[in-house]
């Protein structure tokens, strides 16, 4: 018996009946001979860990555009953030925490550079829209290992795409993972928010304070707990309406006050123009798309070729790139 099997053995004997063991996985689209020492779904997570895009989040924006400051969350530190939130809530449930965290280190590997402003640019450019969540799949199917994808199994592929829009994940694991991305955005959009003076700390509504608590730490606290109270012995993952409640009205509050705040995002129209800039560009002059997007723009056609290469950029790649191609260069003598 393999080191393997015997993982899946002891999952099958501590988990709960309603999580993912990984021997009942539905597969990967290419079978694939199973490795001695790892579970299907820790390869998933080495293989988004070790995955270009993954290193790419690092350099991507969460909310504030290239903040001046080291401690501004980025697309990195969030996924990280989503993963231990997804992780304790999958421990406490006695569900697969391989699986959980494959689907949360993978579930922003599409997102664009710019958080959503680059995503609200991109999606009015492409035919048939675009949306993070379709792009973290197709990142992980298509465009990753030179275009074979990562070939990771249907539950991982599932959570990824379903972690935060339409229907639920099909697994619990995937579930946990969605409402894990929602406690840590909205939880460390405050924090930063409050770093920058965007908002004080008694412009949080009191009703929600009550309920959630008063600092970063008791409101995650009480999230978490609470999911794990609701949720458990349940077939869907879940929250006590007053806990569901609060929580609304923060996401509220925040949109109100910081998403749409102009002083934070005051220079989002700029890097949707350059995007859109960029667009246009190599919609015109396909030939100048890098090698490995060649074979896209040849099957595919070319907008979705040109969507993928801008939607993988970081910031900084998106900001010297435009200004490669359309920032005059000061003259000096040879």
């Amino acid at each position: 018996m393999t080191l393997r099997q015997q993982l899946q053995q002891r999952e099958e004997a501590a988990l709960s009946p309603l999580a993912c063991p990984s021997a009942r996985s539905r597969g990967r689209v290419r079978p694939e001979e199973e490795c001695d020492v790892r579970t299907p779904f820790q390869r998933d997570t080495d293989r988004i860990v070790y995955s270009k895009a993954f290193r790419r989040l690092k350099h991507k924006t969460q909310v504030f555009l290239q903040p001046e400051g080291d401690h501004y969350r980025t697309r990195m530190t969030h996924t990280l953030e989503v993963s231990r939130i997804a992780r304790t809530i999958a421990r406490a449930l006695s569900l697969n925490e391989d699986l959980t965290e494959a689907v949360a280190l993978g579930h922003d590997l599409g997102h664009t550079p710019f958080g959503h402003a680059g995503e609200r640019a991109l999606n009015e450019l492409m035919p048939g829209g675009f949306a993070h969540f379709r792009q973290s799949l197709r990142v992980v199917d298509r465009l990753e290992k030179n275009g074979e994808g990562l070939n990771l199994t249907w539950e991982v592929r599932n959570g990824i795409v379903c972690h935060t829009r339409g229907e639920p994940a099909a697994t619990l694991e995937g579930q946990v993972v969605r409402l894990a991305d929602h406690i840590a955005y909205i939880n460390h959009d405050i924090e930063d928010a409050l770093r920058g003076g965007i908002i004080y700390p008694m412009d949080i509504p009191l009703e929600v304070s009550r309920v959630l608590g008063f600092t970063h730490g008791e409101r995650i606290d009480t999230l978490v707990k609470d999911a794990v109270a609701a949720s458990r012995g349940q077939e869907r993952i879940c929250q006590t309406p007053p806990v569901e409640e609060a929580m609304l009205a923060l996401k509220d509050f925040m949109f109100e006050s910081v998403y749409t705040n102009p002083l934070a995002k005051g220079e989002e129209g700029k890097a949707q123009e350059m995007l859109r800039r960029l667009f246009e560009h190599y919609r015109s002059q396909p030939d100048q798309l890098p090698a490995d997007f060649q074979n896209i723009r040849e099957e595919e056609g070319v907008e979705r070729a040109v969507c993928d290469y801008i939607s993988g950029m970081t910031d900084p790649f998106a900001v010297e790139t435009y200004k490669q191609l359309f920032i005059p260069k000061g003259w000096t003598l040879k």
